[in-house]
């Protein structure tokens, strides 16, 4: 597995490598077979130390989780505990869809945009609808079924997720509901 480990505005010394390298490394031994890419980010908001990490696994599942604690290794350690929560849960979805599946993922690309949020401090009208765009990206979407659908938003602790449902061919959106039930959009096909 390919490691990136990194602070933001933080020095992250051989010691907290190795020991990320070692523990994320026996979490995912335990529960994925072939992990490819790691990506480990340490930060610091006010006094406690902040831990994100995202692991790619080559059937195409993302797993992600975060961390906090006042100090270093701890907030590491409370990130990778979720992450061992979460692979738990799914450790049989996980292998059934490793059996499933032959091939990897296949995924299409697609353009990702971020729009400038509203300035709330006034209840004037905008001067214009057009939204301005801060930030272009491009962005993979997976040909999956619901259920896996389901289960990568899970894991990836996102709120939705955009997929191509391959039931269907059709591009379906899954969501996290407030009421904290998952939301399933699939448009109509136009006929």
């Amino acid at each position: 597995m390919r490691y990136q480990i990194t602070g933001k505005q933080i020095d992250v010394g051989e010691a907290l490598q190795t020991h990320v390298k070692t523990e994320l490394g026996s979490v995912m031994e335990k529960y994925s077979q072939r992990p490819t890419e790691a990506v480990v980010v340490f930060s610091k908001s006010g006094q406690q130390y902040l831990c994100e990490a995202t692991v790619h696994l080559s059937t195409g599942l993302t797993v992600s989780a975060k961390g906090q604690a006042f100090e270093i290794y701890p907030s590491f350690d409370s990130c990778c505990e979720k992450m061992d929560k979460q692979l738990r849960r799914y450790k049989r979805r996980l292998k059934d869809h490793h059996k499933d599946r032959t091939q990897p993922v296949e995924a299409f690309g697609a353009s990702s945009y971020v729009i400038a949020a509203s300035k709330a401090e006034t209840d004037d009208e905008p001067d214009t609808l057009i939204p301005v765009i801060i930030a272009e990206m491009q962005t993979r979407i997976p040909s999956i079924s619901v259920g896996e659908a389901v289960m990568q938003m899970e894991l990836a602790e996102a709120p939705v997720l955009v997929f191509r449902n391959e039931g269907t061919s059709g591009v379906n959106v899954v969501y996290r509901r407030d009421d904290g039930n998952i939301g399933w959009i699939e448009p109509e096909r136009a006929g």
